[in-house]
């Protein structure tokens, strides 16, 4: 099940807003999908579409994956939806194709709590990685325990909403039992009195562990790099699939 923060409508709906329009963060991975010469394209965790849209507009073919229906329901509205294969779902829905690359951006691949789960989806994963293909993802470096910024104080915005009003937004620090982290955003809508909240749990790996669980999927690192927009703070894996 999807965290109240994509699945319940009103806040898929400002979702986006609370991002840079520009989402800078996302350049490295369109920029990837030509570095690799991928044509297709997975985008698990897809939320609202922003990547999928951006790489469906470049002529690639996209398939967006979420478990969240109202996070699909904002991203069917965006220019070029209309060529993003949507599947609301997980990647188990996948059986049968065969892509070129898969992406997992932002804190996709830390939502896997448990074993199960993470090996699970990096099996699926496998099975529709062509020969020759790449998964890529990001996970937040645990050792720079990100989590100590997670407050109101240092996590407070207020954005105008279209048709809404001021929405205020901030994070609250509710559990750190490593390698499981816990966490609540706040959202106030101040024209309707409303306050609504979200809770969270990310799983904080080591790149050790990573790199293990990778190779029992028969997914072979082959890089490792920075993420431009947190540079020291997170790891963004390419693994291979075998030729």
């Amino acid at each position: 099940m999807a965290d109240r923060i994509f699945e319940e409508p009103r806040l898929a709906d400002i979702y986006d807003l609370f991002d840079s329009s520009e989402r800078l963060d996302l350049d490295p991975y369109v920029a990837m999908t030509d570095e690799f010469g991928a044509q297709s394209v997975i985008d698990i965790g897809c939320g609202t579409g922003i990547l999928a849209c951006r790489l469906a507009a470049l002529g690639k073919e996209v398939i967006g994956v979420d478990p969240a229906a109202a996070s699909l329901k904002v991203a069917s509205r965006k220019s070029y939806a209309d060529r993003v294969r949507w599947l609301h779902g997980t990647a188990a829905m996948l059986a049968g194709v065969q892509v070129d690359l898969i992406m997992m951006t932002g804190n996709v691949a830390q939502v896997f709590v448990t074993d199960e789960e993470w090996m699970s989806t990096l099996r699926e994963c496998r099975s529709v990685i062509r020969p020759g293909g790449r998964l890529v993802f990001e996970v937040r470096d645990p050792s720079k325990e990100a989590w100590k910024d997670w407050n109101r104080e240092q996590s407070y915005q207020v954005i105008e909403a279209p048709k809404i009003g001021k929405v205020e937004k901030w994070v609250d620090l509710l559990d750190v039992q490593l390698p499981l982290v816990s966490f609540r955003q706040t959202f106030v809508f101040q024209r309707a009195g409303t306050v609504l909240t979200s809770d969270s749990t990310l799983r904080f790996r080591s790149k050790s562990e990573i790199i293990d669980t990778l190779l029992t999927a028969n997914l072979p690192v082959e890089d490792i790099r920075d993420a431009p927009d947190r540079p020291g703070l997170e790891f963004v894996f390419i693994a291979r699939s075998p030729d």
